[in-house]
């Protein structure tokens, strides 16, 4: 006999109930959090809305083709869930706002929420997101980046891609210069070395191409978290004792004056008028990349998916990356289940399969850094739920679309070489709940060496101390 709409929905409540009584997500084992029964019973058939930030592989990207995999797999079982993907405009810190006010206000718009990792402790903190099973992040998942889905002794959210900063060169330049050894990919020896390098340019000049104007750019602008990340890296290469951190495990500040006098000789040294371009003190990741591709720098810092931007471009031949000198900071993103979501078992199914190990290899072949050391290393592992490398768009013609330079196995050329141990190295920026007051703090002091008349480095660390004891208490 044929089911009438009520008849489905009641059958699809039930399997849901049957799923949720089944599903590790759906109950506290003790490993680390999971949703209560009340919530299990308040999951309902319907939309799981994950709120994010831009998809970088573009319109139809990596992201919404795993989602549309995850739909095609629930409307084969007849769960009656469908998972819908909305991009929230804005700069990283407008998506912030924008995710904080939603989950504050309690309207449960959104079910799974993709937080930057410097906010997981702050909307963990909060109770904005749902603990979840420990069980979600395995010893596949690189170290570094398991270690920013925690707050506390609970794990809060799950990584999905990651983000670490790396040196982009142009080894066609450094060729025109003289330079006979143009393959970096294995370090470049540390800041000095790459001056040297930059002193080589400058030397060649007439020999380079007219658009040629400096040795290196970076995202030094302080209106946003560009010049954080820059500083953060500067100050991590300057610990003498290799390990670096601002604040303690309760995200209070425990910083000193003499880690911030040394952090600050080293920003101040890699940020010399000699070696970068003008234009960068007020350059967001967007302008960088444009300087670099038009040839205006021979050196860039950037993120991984600068990798497959840049070479849409420029072939091998004349692009080379590699690990930042010194320490380089760990970004990315983590999928959450918000705390006022009303379909939080499919939910933390949903973040269960997007971050798979199948997933994670296609966001690397997309272009985005894995958090899953088998992507990287696992031969025998393909992606599966995706489009092929470079038809993340429908083409007009036949022509292939994806310039970007892979090993025999379909990874992007330097993801085992060069970005796996990059991301293995890679420090946090500091973990707190008041994250964003440190990042306007230490910017806004930050931004003072840019000025005509910068102050010394002993006077800005006493000024940057004093403002980061206000603005992170120490209880």
């Amino acid at each position: 006999m044929r089911q009438g709409p009520a008849g489905r929905a009641a059958a699809a409540m039930l399997l849901v109930v049957l799923l949720a009584a089944g599903c590790d997500a759906g109950a506290d084992d003790g490993t680390g959090g999971g949703q209560s029964g009340a919530a299990a019973a308040a999951d309902q058939p319907g939309d799981i809305v994950l709120a994010s930030g831009r998809d970088v592989t573009g319109k139809g990207g990596i992201r919404q083709q795993l989602i549309d995999e995850w739909n095609r797999e629930q409307e084969g079982k007849g769960s009656g869930h469908r998972a819908r993907l909305v991009e929230l405009p804005g700069s990283a810190d407008q998506q912030r706002s924008q995710l904080l006010g939603a989950l504050q206000s309690g309207s449960a718009e959104y079910d799974v929420v993709n937080l930057d990792v410097t906010w997981v402790p702050e909307f963990a903190a909060a109770g904005l997101v749902q603990p979840l099973p420990d069980k979600l992040v395995d010893s596949d998942v690189i170290k570094s980046v398991a270690a920013t889905a925690r707050w506390g002794d609970k794990l809060y959210a799950v990584p999905f891609n990651s983000d670490v900063g790396l040196l982009f060169y142009r080894r066609d330049y450094l060729q025109t210069a003289g330079v006979t050894e143009t393959d970096l990919s294995k370090g470049t020896g540390g800041w000095p070395v790459v001056q040297q390098l930059i002193r080589a340019l400058d030397a060649a000049r007439k020999r380079l191409p007219e658009a040629y104007e400096k040795g290196w750019t970076s995202q030094l602008d302080g209106s946003y978290e560009g010049l954080t990340v820059n500083g953060i890296e500067a100050f991590a290469s300057a610990s003498a004792s290799g390990g670096f951190t601002l604040t303690d495990k309760e995200g209070r500040y425990a910083g000193s004056v003499d880690e911030l006098k040394a952090g600050l000789n080293e920003l101040r040294n890699r940020t010399e008028a000699a070696y970068t371009l003008p234009a960068a003190a007020q350059s967001d990741e967007a302008d960088t990349l444009t300087d670099f591709a038009a040839g205006r720098t021979g050196f860039l810092r950037h993120w991984p998916y600068a990798y497959r931007t840049l070479h849409q471009s420029l072939p091998e031949d004349k692009l080379g990356v590699a690990p930042l000198p010194g320490r380089a900071v760990l970004g990315g993103q983590n999928l959450a289940v918000a705390t006022g979501s009303q379909r939080s078992i499919a939910a933390g199914q949903l973040v269960e399969f997007l971050t798979n190990r199948e997933n994670e290899r296609c966001l690397l072949d997309a272009g985005f850094a894995a958090t899953r050391i088998s992507a990287y290393v696992d031969d025998k592992l393909a992606c599966k739920a995706a489009k092929p490398p470079g038809q993340a768009t429908a083409a007009p013609t036949s022509e292939r679309t994806d310039h970007m330079p892979r090993d025999a196995n379909g990874r992007p050329g330097y993801a085992r070489g060069t970005l796996l141990p990059a991301l293995e190295n890679a420090v946090q920026r500091p973990r707190t709940p008041l994250y964003g007051a440190f990042s306007q703090t230490f910017t806004a002091q930050l931004a003072r060496l840019q000025g005509d008349k910068p102050p010394s480095d002993e006077e800005l660390a006493k000024r940057l101390h004093e403002q980061l004891k206000k603005a992170l208490p120490r209880g």
